[in-house]
């Protein structure tokens, strides 16, 4: 069986579990409600686990890019400008600028939607349905424009020879 992280991310999966169990199937026998408790538990805990994966290549990839702060979120400490805090040689300096610039250019080339999803979901860490909600499409939708998002940028990435 597959498990959460920490106390507060085991709550969080079994309360969205027991809403989506409320919500879709209040008309159900009661007889028939912990088995599809359970199964909507392991389908919320997929979703995060996958969530977690994602963000974590992500965070891994770009990681080489920021201070070492571990509370600091990737985005917040990279840019183009490198300032006292990331001071390395000149050569470094350029090389970070060039790659955050082609990081920045390949997630703006992304279709409006992918972009809009892949945004919400990792940089702003939305969870799936406040994504959906955001976006006005089903669940369905956002893994659908999350998953080719992020294929699509990796392959960019590759392509223009970045090794992150």
């Amino acid at each position: 069986m597959y498990a959460l992280r920490t106390d507060e991310a085991a709550l969080d999966a079994v309360q969205d579990a027991m809403l989506k169990l409320s919500v879709s199937y209040a008309d159900r026998p009661p007889a028939e409600l912990p088995l599809l408790f359970q199964r909507i538990l392991q389908n919320v805990i997929y979703d995060a686990l996958r969530r977690q994966k994602v963000r974590n290549a992500w965070t891994t990839l770009l990681s080489s890019f920021t201070s070492g702060d571990d509370d600091a979120d990737p985005l917040d400490t990279l840019t183009a400008d490198s300032d006292a805090a990331h001071a390395g040689t000149p050569h470094a300096q350029f090389e970070r600028a060039r790659t955050m610039a082609a990081i920045e250019r390949e997630i703006a080339r992304l279709p409006n939607r992918q972009r809009e999803a892949f945004l919400l979901r990792y940089w702003e860490e939305m969870d799936i349905s406040e994504t959906a909600a955001a976006m006005g499409c089903s669940e369905g939708s956002v893994k659908t424009h999350c998953s080719r998002a992020t294929q699509t940028l990796a392959a960019a990435l590759k392509a223009k020879g970045i090794v992150l």
